[in-house]
């Protein structure tokens, strides 16, 4: 299984270049430096652009799925498993924020997270389309694609150029609140 994902995903990066390919694991996530030029393609998904994007809001009410991380600080534990944001997160109007789940290893904590976020946001129907951004040149979110895929979802699509390309585009962001994480 390890050699097809390796496969797939190098068929993705050539876009990006063969340098790229010393930064991906051998489960085909992206292992460092997640600010940096990313794919035209990730596998599993469909790549849309801001144009797209708003056809596919206006059509069809997509979960839009924010995934840009946030530094987890220690005493966020303290504080009842509530994030802690060091700086407040505009995004997409109707996005769900799930920081930090397109990291390559997430702990069992984060594993069941991104599931139950996931499973929250689509009403449970792994066929709603999906929606994975967090901002230009963010391997984070082409990451979470990967991983939303082998949980099931079949109707993923990257917005490759995040809040960035939707500000850019004079669209209007909203201020987010991560989804709280619910056990240690």
């Amino acid at each position: 299984m390890r050699t097809v994902l390796a496969a797939v995903t190098a068929l993705a990066l050539l876009g990006a270049g063969a340098a790229e390919l010393r930064h991906i694991g051998p489960e085909g996530y992206r292992v460092r430096h997640f600010r940096a030029t990313t794919p035209e393609t990730v596998p599993h998904a469909r790549t849309i652009d801001t144009a797209e994007l708003r056809q596919r809001v206006a059509r069809e009410r997509p979960v839009l799925l924010d995934v840009q991380s946030v530094v987890v600080r220690p005493e966020t534990r303290e504080f009842g498993i509530a994030w802690l944001p060091s700086r407040p997160r505009r995004h997409l109007p109707g996005s769900v924020w799930l920081p930090n789940v397109g990291y390559p290893v997430l702990d069992a904590a984060m594993d069941r997270y991104f599931r139950e976020g996931l499973a929250s946001a689509t009403g449970g129907d792994k066929d709603r389309a999906v929606v994975v951004y967090c901002v230009a040149d963010c391997w984070l979110s082409w990451n979470a694609v990967q991983r939303a895929a082998r949980y099931g979802y079949t109707r993923l699509y990257w917005y490759r150029e995040g809040t960035d390309g939707w500000e850019a585009a004079g669209l209007p962001l909203v201020e987010g609140e991560p989804v709280p994480l619910t056990g240690p």
